[in-house]
C-alpha cells in the first residue's frame, strides 16, 4: 500500500499546525451505507473498509493537522431515507465528506440534497452512467466499464447470440439495459433475441424466469444471460439456475453485482464458470493488491473476510480524497473538487486509476470466472478505460459530455453548444 511520508521536522509540523487552521478538527467522514435491510449484504463490507482506511490515515499523521473521525449511519435500505440522512450528515453533523450508496435509487434519492447543501460524495458502484453531478465523484464502473465490455465478451468469445437481461426493478438496471438493448441492435442481434426480466428487491422465487431464461435457447441458439440483480436476491436465482441443472457451459451467466462478497454466502462449487465484470477481483496477482488484503484482514480480524469491487473503489476515491484536501491545504468542497481533477492513485490490480474532468475515473476492464473456492480467474484484463457519463448508444444522451474543469458543466450538449440545466435526476 502507499504510504505519505509523515511529518518529522520541526518546519513541517509548523506548517502542518498552519494548515490545520483551514479544517475544523476532527475533520469529519460520513459513511452511509446500509448495514440492515436487502443491500446490507453488499454494503456492510463498505462500512467497514471505510473505517479501515480511517484508521490507517490517522495511523499515518491524520489531515492537515486534524484527526479524521468516521460518521456512521444506517440508511437500512430505505432510499428515502439516504436523503434524510444526507441532511443529517451535513447539517448536523457537519461531515467534510461522504463516501457511500450502492443503488441508483438510493444515489438519486439523496443527490438532490447533496446539490443543494454542496455537499461532496464519492459513490463506489458500477452504475448505469447518464449522470454528472459536481457534486459527485464516480469511483465504480460507468456502462462502458463493465456492461459493454461483457457483452463483447460473450459476443466474440462465448458466440451467444440470444440474451437474457435480467434485473432488479429500479433505474440501475432498466437503464443499463436500454443500453445494451441498443448495443446489441447494433451488433446485429434481433429483437426477439433479446429477453429483458425484472423482479423487486429481495426476490426469491425464480423457477418460473429461469425456465423462460432455458426456453430462450429451444431454437438451438446459444443463450447468455446479463445480470444486473443486485443484494441478496442473487442467492435466489443461483440457486435456482444450479437447481435446474444449468451449468456455465450451458448458458453463461455474468454479473455486474455478485462479488466475492456475494459468493461467499453461496455454494460456489455448482456455480464455477459463470462470469462476472468489474475493475477489481481479489486474486489479482499485484504487491499492492497482497498488502490490501493483508491490511484488510488485520484490521477486520478474520482472514476468510473477502475483498471486493467496491472496496477497491472506496480505497482508490478516498486516498485521491486526502491527495486532493493535501494539495488544496482545506477540507472547503469547492477547492477539494478542483483539486480532484487529475489525481492519480495506483489500481490494486495494476496501472494507475486517473480522475477526470467529468468525475468519473479512467480503470481497467476486468472478467472474472466463478471457482469452486468462491474467488475469481481473471481471464481479461484491459489498460484503463476512461469512464463515460453519457452513452452514446441513447439518442438522448448521444450529443452529451461532461467537462467540469473546461466547460464548468456536467451535461454540455455538443450539438447546440449549451450546458443543459436539468434536475438532478436526469
Amino acid at each position: 500500500m502507499t504510504k505519505r511520508i509523515l511529518i518529522a521536522s520541526a518546519a513541517a509540523t509548523s506548517l502542518a499546525t498552519a494548515s490545520a487552521a483551514l479544517a475544523d478538527c476532527p475533520i469529519q467522514v460520513g459513511v452511509l451505507h446500509s448495514l440492515s435491510g436487502s443491500m446490507a449484504i453488499s454494503e456492510t463490507t463498505l462500512r467497514d473498509v471505510m473505517l479501515m482506511l480511517v484508521e490507517q490515515q490517522n495511523a499515518e499523521g491524520g489531515l492537515l493537522g486534524c484527526e479524521l473521525e468516521a460518521v456512521v449511519v444506517d440508511p437500512a435500505s430505505d432510499w428515502p431515507l439516504f436523503a434524510e440522512l444526507t441532511r443529517q450528515l451535513l447539517t448536523v453533523n457537519e461531515v467534510d465528506v461522504i463516501f457511500g450508496a450502492w443503488t441508483s435509487v438510493s444515489r438519486k434519492a439523496l443527490l438532490p440534497v447533496l446539490e443543494e447543501l454542496n455537499g461532496l460524495m464519492f459513490y463506489p458502484v458500477q452504475y448505469e452512467g447518464q449522470e454528472s453531478s459536481r457534486n459527485v465523484f464516480y469511483t465504480g464502473a460507468a456502462p462502458n466499464q463493465q456492461a459493454i465490455p461483457a457483452v463483447d465478451y460473450f459476443l466474440e468469445e462465448l458466440g451467444v447470440e440470444s440474451f437474457a437481461l435480467l434485473g432488479t426493478d429500479y433505474v440501475y438496471p432498466r437503464t443499463t439495459n436500454a443500453i445494451l438493448a441498443s448495443y446489441l441492435a447494433e451488433q446485429g442481434i434481433a429483437e426477439e433475441d433479446i429477453f429483458v426480466n425484472y423482479t423487486p428487491f429481495g426476490h426469491s422465487d425464480w423457477s418460473t424466469i429461469v425456465s423462460d431464461v432455458v426456453a430462450l435457447g429451444a431454437g438451438g441458439k446459444q443463450v447468455g444471460v446479463i445480470s444486473t440483480i443486485n443484494g441478496d436476491a442473487n442467492i435466489g436465482f443461483y440457486t435456482e439456475l444450479a437447481a435446474q441443472g444449468i451449468s456455465a457451459d450451458d448458458i453463461p451467466v455474468v454479473a455486474f453485482s455478485v462479488g466475492e462478497e456475494e459468493l461467499s454466502g453461496l455454494d460456489t462449487s455448482r456455480l464455477v464458470g459463470h462470469l462476472a465484470a468489474w475493475n477489481y477481483f481479489m486474486s489479482a496477482d499485484t504487491a499492492e493488491n497482497e498488502a490490501f488484503i493483508a491490511d484488510w484482514h488485520e484490521f477486520i480480524g478474520d482472514e476468510d473476510r473477502v475483498t471486493n469491487d467496491p472496496m477497491e473503489a472506496h480505497y482508490i476515491g478516498f486516498n485521491m480524497w486526502v491527495n486532493a484536501v493535501e494539495a488544496a491545504g482545506t477540507t472547503d468542497v469547492d477547492a477539494v473538487r478542483e483539486a480532484m481533477w487529475g489525481q492519480e492513485f495506483p489500481n490494486l490490480t495494476g496501472g494507475m486509476a486517473v480522475m477526470n474532468t467529468n468525475h468519473h475515473l479512467s480503470k481497467p476492464v476486468l472478467i472474472g470466472e466463478i471457482r469452486a473456492d468462491g474467488q475469481f480467474d481473471i481471464i481479461s484484463q484491459t489498460e484503463e478505460v476512461p469512464g463515460e457519463a453519457w452513452s452514446p448508444f441513447l439518442a438522448e444522451s448521444a450529443s452529451l459530455t461532461s467537462d467540469w474543469q473546461g466547460l464548468g458543466c456536467g451535461m454540455f450538449d455538443t450539438g447546440s453548444e449549451t450546458c443543459v440545466q436539468l434536475t438532478s435526476n436526469y
